[in-house]
């Protein structure tokens, strides 16, 4: 009995033990970022059960220390804050639009005692915590040349950056968020230079210089062109009482804020208005616009169609070609096959109905009882002709 007591008591200390244990397998770390920019940290805690994770605001030193829980939606809805509870627990603190009194420290707590928020009993088991310091600094100074490009056919972007205070240990050019492989450099230089020989369409859009300090600076330029339009397909076709529809796309920078159908007739451009009539609807997005001609007829909706994109620059446009096509367009296919059939069925009937009379013919030849012959006639001259030689 003794021995059972003893046995259960090891077990409830094991269990109580490993009930208690919480330790962090993932602590944040401090970060340097620059003002209006954004932050992240994130820490990882083991326990059984799985622990709570909090995440607190630590302002000024010790011994005058002032701590301040965060929750999501904090600081104006600048504050997000992600967690999850499945093998162990996980936490996510996001910073957005950071100002300077966002610097300070971080701290991730996690407990799984069962008391730990009880305001009138102290938890067995503290509060284990792990801290990371975030500092805002002012954005650095960079001037760019030219500050914007505007419909020419080559430019020499340039960034410089002035009074450094950050290390540089290199720089790069960005093209829509892409690197250009070209333009990397590990100069520590704070200046560098991107050449656009060519400028297309294709090659409009938002460059960043980028300097590769910690935290890195950056700065944009942007390279405007006019709007580059083109039909999807330059030729759309549709059936009778069906409906038609016709696409045009846009690429450049900036793409079109206004979208414009007509319609060809006699030479003249006929404007089609959205929501004016049941006949024509039109949804556009600034790289797309869509026309659906609805029951089609082939004696009004035959022709040319043309879709223009305006940007802060100017009006491109492309034009697409309608076919209406009978309803019973589907079937000649159809008909055409029966119509071989017939003629084919046709030819071999003719062919067999004329052959018949040529075997009926040559059957009648081979069935025919044979001719009497003469041989027993000639048996009997033959012993005639015996007998007198006798």
């Amino acid at each position: 009995m003794k021995l059972l007591w003893a046995v259960s008591a090891l077990l409830l200390c094991c269990w109580r033990a490993d009930a208690s244990t919480a330790g962090f397998i993932k602590s944040p770390l401090s970060q340097m970022k620059l003002l209006s920019d954004s932050a992240q940290l994130h820490c990882e805690v083991i326990g059984n059960p799985i622990p709570e994770v909090q995440w607190w605001f630590v302002e000024g030193e010790e011994p005058n220390e002032t701590f301040t829980q965060l929750f999501d939606g904090a600081r104006d809805d600048r504050v997000q804050i992600n967690a999850t509870y499945i093998a162990h627990a996980t936490s996510t603190i996001h910073l957005t639009r950071l100002t300077f009194d966002d610097s300070g420290t971080y701290e991730c707590r996690a407990s799984n005692d069962p008391d730990r928020n009880e305001l009138k009993k102290t938890p067995k088991i503290k509060w284990i915590r792990s801290q990371a310091n975030i500092i805002v600094i002012e954005t650095p100074n960079i001037i760019t040349d030219p500050i914007e490009v505007i419909n020419q056919t080559a430019a020499t972007l340039s960034c410089n950056l002035t009074e450094p205070s950050l290390p540089i240990k290199g720089s790069e050019w960005l093209h829509n968020g892409k690197v250009i492989e070209s333009s990397k450099s590990t100069d520590s230089a704070p200046f560098t230079v991107l050449r656009l020989d060519k400028i297309t369409y294709s090659s409009g859009g938002q460059y960043e210089c980028v300097f590769l300090t910690d935290p890195e600076v950056k700065q944009t330029i942007e390279v405007k062109t006019l709007p580059h339009v083109a039909a999807y397909k330059h030729s759309e076709h549709g059936n009778e009482k069906d409906k038609g529809v016709m696409v045009c796309v846009s690429h450049g920078y900036p793409l079109p804020t206004d979208w414009t159908w007509f319609k060809e007739e006699d030479g003249a451009q006929t404007p089609i208005i959205n929501g004016t009539s049941d006949k024509y609807e039109i949804k556009s997005t600034p790289n797309k616009t869509v026309l659906t001609v609805k029951d089609l007829s082939i004696e009004n909706d035959i022709g040319d169609y043309i879709c223009s994109g305006t940007n802060e620059l100017g009006t491109a446009s492309d034009k697409i070609h309608l076919r209406v096509r009978s309803r019973l367009a589907a079937l000649w296919p159809f008909l055409g096959i029966v119509a071989e059939v017939i003629i084919l069925v046709t030819i071999i009937f003719i062919y067999e109905k004329r052959r018949k009379p040529d075997e009926i013919n040559d059957d009648d030849d081979s069935g025919s009882a044979p001719l009497k012959s003469n041989s027993n006639a000639n048996h009997k001259d033959k012993n005639v002709r015996q007998r007198n030689s006798n």
